[in-house]
């Protein structure tokens, strides 16, 4: 009797100390390694950064355009599973890839006719969509090969990527120097931030573009995925995709989903935004009430319980519901991208806010900082 009372306060001092330590043990336990992935056709060594939580949960990125290339976690089954798209090699993200989980700038999303004014000067960009400007031109940001570093933090482990744009690069004014930073914490969380300095007044507007799948290999599309945004108003946009200048209201149409609701309720809905983008390719209008992080988005998976809260700096979020997926890029693991198979959420500024003086300024000046988080936090909803 005395030794098994010894052995129960022995496990009860072990449970004690473990509890004050938790803390300690975990952030021991979230960790980072580095190992080479790739090489380009310029002969350079792509590296992927691996980064794992206590319990887990892991994320990959690369130097190929800060790629987020997988993003590991657990449905209420306790399984791992892939929740992005993406590429199963380097060619694949350089030639083939709809910017699958890169940072897109130096202007993440359009720049109308790839033109804008800055200080009475017109800056001349390069045009590689349609008559327009996306994600940073012809070479982006998404296809440069940037430099990584490993960071670790009391809230867990991550990867700095770094990069130099020249001044002139794709037609923008001033050298920028740019930082991206993924951390994963213990609970889940991807915390993206950004930072950005230039040599001459310019604009900036970065984003992380991952395509989420929250049921991973389980579904093709992402129609049932239960969507709510912490919108009011949206931007309407042209033909082009490119912003009308209107901030309109989303109550009684197809982009209301403040309350609630399955991507694909009303995706065919007889709209002229809707047909202008094939689905949704919208920028919302975050409801905030001040500066800081602010709730924009949370993606619900029904079938296996996963969760996706978007928190974010910015002042909008892009959704786009992969309506240019049409099943001809072959991914990770042999799957085909078939349309609708995924959605984005791109916190950033609105698009063609150059362009547009009662947008939100997405200037950068010579002295200034830019500074942007947004945090990815996923979870698991338990069956009722």
């Amino acid at each position: 009797m005395a030794n098994t009372d010894a052995f129960r306060r022995w496990l009860r001092a072990g449970a004690l100390l473990a509890a004050l330590h938790a803390p300690a043990i975990l952030a021991q336990a979230s960790r980072v390694t580095r190992a080479p992935w790739g090489v380009t056709p310029g002969g350079d060594t792509v590296w992927q950064y691996t980064l794992v939580n206590a319990h887990g949960t892991t994320v990959r990125a690369i130097t190929l355009g800060a790629i987020l290339t997988n993003i590991l976690v657990r449905d209420r089954d306790n399984k791992l599973d892939d929740v992005v798209l993406g590429m199963p090699d380097v060619d694949g993200y350089l030639t083939k890839s709809p910017y699958f989980g890169a940072v897109a700038g130096r202007y993440a999303n359009r720049i109308a006719h790839g033109r804008f004014t800055l200080d009475g000067k017109t800056y001349s960009l390069a045009t590689n969509n349609g008559p327009n400007h996306l994600h940073g031109g012809i070479v982006g940001f998404d296809k440069r090969i940037w430099t990584g570093q490993a960071v670790k933090n009391d809230s867990g482990a991550g990867v700095a990527f770094s990069l130099t744009s020249a001044d002139g690069d794709q037609g923008y004014p001033g050298e920028l120097r740019v930082t991206a930073r993924y951390l994963l914490t213990d609970d889940d969380r991807i915390i993206v931030d950004y930072r950005a300095v230039t040599s001459k007044p310019t604009v900036v507007n970065l984003t992380q573009h991952s395509y989420f799948n929250l049921a991973g290999a389980k579904r093709d599309d992402v129609l049932g995925n239960v969507l709510t945004i912490y919108a009011d108003r949206y931007v309407p946009v042209d033909s082009t995709l490119i912003p009308t200048g209107k901030l309109s209201s989303v109550d009684g149409t197809p982009f209301d989903f403040r309350k609630p609701t399955a991507i694909g309720a009303r995706i065919d809905a007889n709209d002229e935004q809707l047909r202008r983008a094939g689905g949704y390719d919208h920028s919302f209008v975050v409801r905030r009430s001040g500066p800081g992080l602010v709730h924009a988005a949370q993606l619900v998976e029904p079938t296996t319980g996963r969760t996706l809260d978007v928190w974010t700096t910015e002042p909008g979020v892009q959704v786009y519901t992969g309506n240019f997926l049409d099943g001809t890029i072959t991914g990770k693991d042999g799957r085909r991208y078939a349309r609708r198979g995924a959605i984005c959420l791109e916190t950033a500024h609105f698009p063609d806010t150059p362009n547009h003086p009662s947008f939100p300024s997405a200037v950068l000046r010579p002295g200034q900082e830019f500074t942007s988080r947004t945090v990815f936090a996923f979870g698991v909803r338990r069956r009722p």
